[in-house]
């Protein structure tokens, strides 16, 4: 008798954007007439860059003729876009990462949720409350939790990132093995200081954890106070992995690459304490489960990395922030108290009322979609995510709908 894995009983009935999806589905089904602003899930609207399309094509071009013809390639990418990515990302603000420990993936979505599976099923997890749903749904299927009981998972820790604490957590009481981490945060907006994030890497050194770095909005960065990478901080290349996304970087979503750093001195530990690498673990776990990104893909992604690709997805990026400034100086007029925004294309607003009543009426009075916060974690009820991705048009346009439709 074939049998299933049960930790899948554990899970909520339905991913949050699924529901998202579903709900908006119905909506419209039964509104066919309702014209509707999508700005919850965050998906870009703006066209891959002109650097990557001539790229793309070249490169399309390329598989069309047995002579250029490319078949599988490195597991870990192609060396032309690792290169790439550790000049631009890294050596330019002085770090030293290799080409070595770049590991190129379709993305950071499927790496977050794929690195779980190096780490035995007995370890404590952190995350961060309100979180990304993938780093926890992941767990509770690999069976690291109990059961979903009163807004949260047995046997998780749970790192409260609240208005009292401006939305960074503080270190547990309860001492985690993997540990991860958002920044700029998804979804309340927040970018952690240099000195913020020492404290953490200060922490995993002592307790031999690990954490895991989601960097994949690190593009949208203006402070300069404020690091591009986890690699900025001293100690972290022992204790921490990195993973970045040019997902919302250059309008990849339907494209997907992204990227994954595991740097040489990142270990985990067998039973008896003798390290292991990370590195080495995930290159077999890849070169088993993945065959790597397309190669017109990897070339397009290299052009993003070029002088004219940086110039362009820089417009890319001050353009979805001028959309969540707009987004956050009309909200702070009505009266909403709101974070992020700044250094992030996420909005995180303090609701007043319950997350899916606010968004249900959002949707119904207003005809704008958002996110629920109550679907990131207990700490987000009461919230809601707004994103600024999407047309200028539409998002000058949602501002007059709130401001016409109050909630």
């Amino acid at each position: 008798m074939i049998r299933v894995n049960e930790n899948y009983k554990k899970l909520k009935a339905s991913y949050l954007f699924a529901e998202i999806s579903n709900r908006v589905s119905e909506f419209q089904q039964n509104n066919p007439d309702k014209e509707l602003i999508k700005l919850g899930i965050g998906d870009v609207t703006k066209a891959l860059p002109d650097s990557c399309i001539k790229a793309f094509h070249k490169a399309v071009d390329e598989m069309a003729a047995d002579s250029s013809f490319m078949g599988y390639g490195p597991y870990e990418g192609y060396g032309f876009l690792r290169e790439a990515i550790v000049r631009t990302d890294f050596e330019s603000r002085g770090l030293e990462i290799s080409e070595n420990e770049i590991f190129v993936s379709d993305g950071a979505k499927c790496d977050s949720g794929n690195i779980q599976e190096l780490f035995s099923n007995d370890i404590e997890v952190a995350v961060q409350d309100p979180v990304y749903p993938v780093y926890v749904d992941t767990n509770v299927m690999a069976g690291r939790t109990g059961r979903w009981e009163n807004g949260r998972y047995e046997g998780l820790i749970y790192l409260d990132s609240t208005e009292k604490n401006n939305f960074f957590p503080e270190l547990p009481d309860k001492k985690p093995d993997l540990i991860y981490l958002c920044f700029p945060n998804n979804p309340t907006g927040t970018a952690a200081t240099k000195e913020q994030l020492q404290k953490w890497i200060d922490y995993a050194r002592e307790n031999r954890s690990l954490i895991i770095y989601d960097a994949a909005y690190e593009s949208f960065i203006r402070d300069r106070e404020i690091p591009h990478s986890i690699f900025e901080i001293e100690g972290a290349k022992e204790v921490a992995i990195e993973m970045r996304s040019l997902s919302k970087t250059a309008g990849f979503t339907g494209t997907r690459c992204a990227y994954t750093v595991i740097p040489d001195e990142c270990t985990a530990y067998n039973p008896d304490g003798t390290p292991v690498s990370l590195k080495k673990m995930w290159l077999r776990r890849q070169s088993t489960k993945f065959n790597g990104v397309s190669y017109p893909v990897q070339r397009a992604a290299e052009a993003v990395y070029s002088p004219q690709g940086q110039k362009e997805i820089r417009i890319l990026s001050d353009y979805y922030l001028k959309n969540a400034g707009i987004i956050l100086t009309g909200l702070k007029k009505l009266g909403y108290t709101c974070t992020g925004g700044k250094n992030s294309p996420y909005i995180w607003v303090k609701a007043g009322i319950d997350s899916w009543d606010f968004f249900d009426r959002l949707l119904t009075e207003s005809g704008i979609v958002c996110t629920p916060g109550s679907g990131f974690g207990k700490c987000g009820a009461g919230y809601i995510r707004i994103s600024a991705f999407n047309s200028r048009e539409n998002v000058i346009r949602a501002m007059d709908r709130f401001i016409s439709y109050p909630v």
